[in-house]
């Protein structure tokens, strides 16, 4: 018998994903949306507002698990309205989905929130769980979510905060506006270069959230994939799986420039990186399906 999923702002592609795999599985899938209830494709979604208790709360009775997906974009300006709603958009989520699980009579096993690993803010050196956090305010902002995350003590539900990192797949995700870029010429080395992707294959990235939800795992956790490479190496192996030759590198000076007037997001966004590694899901044997970057992007691309 199929188990029932809870996932909070599941509209994008990581939940849509997720909530794709958990089907497939026979598992029931309620989203919950800032849109309209409705039921497409065999998902359910419920209308919530992700800050205060409503009807939305009773799925999560009996629920096996609760994975939250909620955030605001952080692919914008970082405006003081934008770093507001940032903010506010991840810990007013957490903190009124904890309300929901402490109200229930039979609470959800597990409760899994997608934080990132952009807590260790802009650094070169191998990041695993135990390493120091940057300084900068997509640092602030992780920090504070996941000490909101973790404030709540629940009794009879494993909480889990995973750091999730550069996400590959088709039809969306971190992927697709650097494929564009390629395709049009422009894949060429942004910045330095030296900056680190911390990549892992959409594919990879379910299979931890299964074994979340399916073995006694609690804490912090880098979901990324074992192979980081730098700026510099990625763009090169993105040019060479769509069959582009040389393309001209983006200066910082023009990075920044064009994120502000032409992508309106913040330029931090492409010049910074971390080199993270998944050492605790290492530790424990859990197995990659994805850890070869050419072979990762020739399949994701054709």
């Amino acid at each position: 018998m199929g188990r029932k999923y809870i996932l909070p702002g599941g509209t994008g592609f990581l939940g849509q994903e997720l909530a794709k795999e958990l089907l497939a599985r026979g598992d029931e899938v309620i989203v919950l949306t800032r849109g309209s209830n409705r039921t497409e494709g065999g998902i359910s979604y419920l209308s919530w507002d992700g800050e205060t208790l409503g009807d939305w709360a009773d799925v999560i009775e009996g629920a096996d698990g609760v994975i939250n997906f909620t955030g605001r974009s952080v692919n914008c300006l970082y405006t003081k309205a934008n770093r507001k709603e940032i903010l506010s958009s991840r810990i007013d989520s957490v903190q009124v989905l904890h309300q929901a699980i402490n109200q229930c009579h039979q609470p959800p096993e597990v409760f899994i929130q997608a934080s990132s690993l952009a807590i260790f803010g802009d650094t070169r050196e191998v990041c695993d769980e135990n390493a120091p956090h940057g300084d900068n305010f997509s640092v602030e902002v992780c920090e504070r979510w996941e000490e909101a995350f973790f404030a709540e003590d629940l009794p009879q539900t494993r909480q889990i905060a995973l750091r999730i990192g550069f996400v590959l797949g088709k039809d969306g995700g971190a992927l697709e506006p650097l494929q564009k870029l390629a395709k049009y010429g422009l894949g060429g080395t942004i910045g330095s270069g030296e900056q680190y992707i911390s990549w892992l294959h959409i594919e990879d990235l379910n299979a931890m959230i299964l074994e979340c939800l399916a073995n006694d795992k609690e804490g912090v956790y880098n979901a990324t994939g074992p192979s980081p490479v730098t700026n510099r190496t990625f763009m090169k192996t993105l040019r060479d799986a769509l069959g582009k030759g040389w393309s001209p590198p983006a200066p910082s000076p023009f990075v920044r420039l064009g994120a502000v007037l032409f992508m309106r997001a913040d330029p931090g966004l492409a010049l910074t990186g971390r080199n993270c590694i998944p050492k605790r899901f290492l530790d424990e044997g859990f197995r990659f399906k994805y850890t070869d970057l050419d072979v990762t992007l020739r399949e994701l691309t054709h």
